[in-house]
């Protein structure tokens, strides 16, 4: 298996070549995009190929190679659009503070967009209607960025940045979560109350034991 990231319309040639060493009888060789069988374009020994012209998203998915002889051996090309880098695990922040989310992307996209999930609709984060909440800026032609101020828990969810490429879009998704400001306090608080109750305890037990004694 092979993955083939494609950005913009180009030609591409994908070829099957099996190994010297491994001799198969009469081989007989199919390609297929997806269950569709395609003819292959050029042969050479132990060799075969097909060249594509990829104007469109119609033309991007998954080509196998067949080759089928005492065994069948298959050979599977994915051809997609760029893949876009975030970060993986939840962003965690506290009420009032500032979230700041990336995305980066190995081609350049014609366009960066970003979505953020309210109910179960997605809406557009367009930072002209959101003036003073939202920033989004480009730092290079391949990286976006997202900061979110003056969070309050409304603004936990799912966010994620769409880019437009010539044959498609991509997309990835992030998790904000908002905690409140006494949230870092509550284990403290939790050990206070326990040595509150501990030192209580033996204060009264001492009392007890004095008025016992008398």
């Amino acid at each position: 298996e092979r993955n083939i990231s494609l950005a913009n319309a180009t030609t591409v040639e994908l070829s099957c070549k099996l190994d010297p060493n491994f001799h198969l009888r009469n081989p007989q060789v199919t390609w297929k995009r997806g269950n569709e069988t395609i003819s292959h374009t050029t042969k050479a020994e132990n060799s075969w190929s097909i060249k594509l012209v990829i104007v469109d998203s119609s033309k991007m998915g998954s080509y196998s190679c067949i080759v089928k002889g005492d065994e069948e051996i298959r050979a599977t090309f994915y051809l997609h659009v760029p893949k876009i880098e975030a970060r993986e695990k939840p962003i965690i922040t506290y009420e009032k503070d500032t979230a700041v989310m990336v995305c980066k992307s190995d081609s350049t996209p014609m366009t960066w967009t970003w979505y953020m999930m309210r109910g179960n609709n997605p809406v557009i984060i367009n930072e002209s209607l959101w003036t003073d909440k939202y920033l989004i800026s480009r730092l290079s032609a391949n990286v976006t960025r997202l900061r979110i101020l003056k969070l309050t828990k409304e603004d936990a969810g799912v966010y994620w940045c769409e880019a437009v490429f010539q044959l498609g879009e991509s997309e990835r998704k992030m998790e904000l979560k908002v905690l409140s400001i006494m949230a870092p306090l509550k284990p403290f608080i939790a050990i206070v109350a326990e040595v509150i109750i501990l030192v209580t305890t033996i204060i009264l037990y001492e009392v007890y034991s004095k008025r016992k004694g008398k």
